[in-house]
């Protein structure tokens, strides 16, 4: 390319001495320093852009870079553009730069370029932290619009659940499950669905989240020599709460939710620990009104909420990036580390 600005080959070199000192890192440490990197690189060619460089410099810089570095990915025009787009959006916000230096790069990439609501940025790239998300998964999920699903959640846990905690009680449930993976007929019981959270456990806890731990299905209470039985019992580790999952594959019925708090106050009165904190229900139901599920939750004593699950067929090539149980193993040791 002719007429380069005067100090072109001076960065250049820097951004060629930057890349050997990152390939010297720790191999432990390849992802952090890669990022960091790439970071570095957004950093420069955003003040070089801002100086009165050209755009069409960068495709320059790519050419130049992919042949002195044949066969290394990341340095493609595109690629250096992303990065001096995300230099630029996180700069100035601590959160976004401690979040982004903890997943890979092609996962900021995915979020920085799909999703552009800075309050949707967060909650893509805290999940991808905690829960160990494939890059496939993390497209269905904004594809999904989980986000929003968590958003909207509906429960009754501003009455009952103490104000210092309820953002972190939001967090983590959603209105609507896509139970996709789990291969059901259309139409199907409520044993059938029950049958298939549970032959499908490690990747239903990929989708409700990495600190449920399941306790078991069909789970039995008993009071004056009468038994009920909770249809799928986990334990929050974050909350220290019992979740019982009840499920209905019909529309939400007031009374559903009546069955449900009188499990909570079985599972509180005869299960719980005193260390625990208070149990939690949610009924996830086919459909629901909203209206409905509003009032009949304000007749609820015990936290509970409402939320629907979605069933369509998953592409084969997001299905198989669902956790397996060793992968699902592996990420509950990460956070315990």
């Amino acid at each position: 390319m002719k007429n380069l600005p005067t100090n072109y080959h001076q960065t250049l070199l820097l951004l060629k001495e930057r890349i050997k000192l990152a390939q010297y890192q720790s191999l432990s440490l390849v992802n952090t320093e890669l990022i960091s990197m790439y970071l570095d690189f957004g950093r420069v060619l955003s003040e070089k852009l801002k100086s009165g460089w050209g755009e069409s410099i960068v495709d320059n810089l790519s050419k130049d870079l992919q042949s002195e570095y044949v066969g290394v990915k990341g340095f493609s025009s595109r690629n250096l553009r992303r990065m001096r787009l995300v230099f630029e959006e996180i700069e100035h916000n601590s959160i976004w730069s401690q979040l982004v230096s903890k997943i890979p790069w092609g996962h900021t990439n995915v979020i920085f370029s799909k999703v552009k609501d800075s309050e949707k940025r967060t909650f893509y790239l805290q999940k991808c932290q905690e829960r160990g998300w494939s890059r496939a998964v993390l497209e269905e999920e904004i594809k999904f619009d989980s986000f929003t699903k968590t958003n909207e959640f509906q429960n009754n846990f501003s009455t009952r659940v103490s104000e210092s905690k309820l953002i972190e009680y939001r967090l983590e449930f959603k209105d609507e499950y896509n139970l996709s993976f789990l291969n059901l007929e259309d139409i199907h019981s409520e044993r059938e669905l029950e049958n298939a959270i549970v032959n499908n456990i490690t990747k239903t806890l990929g989708q409700f989240g990495n600190d449920f731990a399941f306790m078991g299905r069909q789970f039995r209470l008993e009071l004056d020599e009468k038994e009920y039985f909770v249809d799928i019992l986990f334990y929050h580790r974050k909350l220290k709460s019992m979740i019982a999952i009840e499920l209905k594959t019909s529309e939400f019925k007031p009374e559903h939710s009546q069955q449900l708090n009188w499990y909570l106050q079985l599972l509180d009165k005869t299960i719980k620990y005193p260390e625990d904190n208070q149990s939690i229900g949610i009924l996830l139901c086919k459909t629901k009104s909203k209206l409905t599920v509003e009032y009949a939750l304000e007749m609820a004593n015990k936290p509970m909420g409402v939320a629907t699950y979605s069933y369509r067929q998953l592409p084969e090539d997001i299905a198989r990036y669902l956790p397996t149980e060793q992968e699902f193993e592996s990420i509950l040791k990460s956070n315990f580390e």
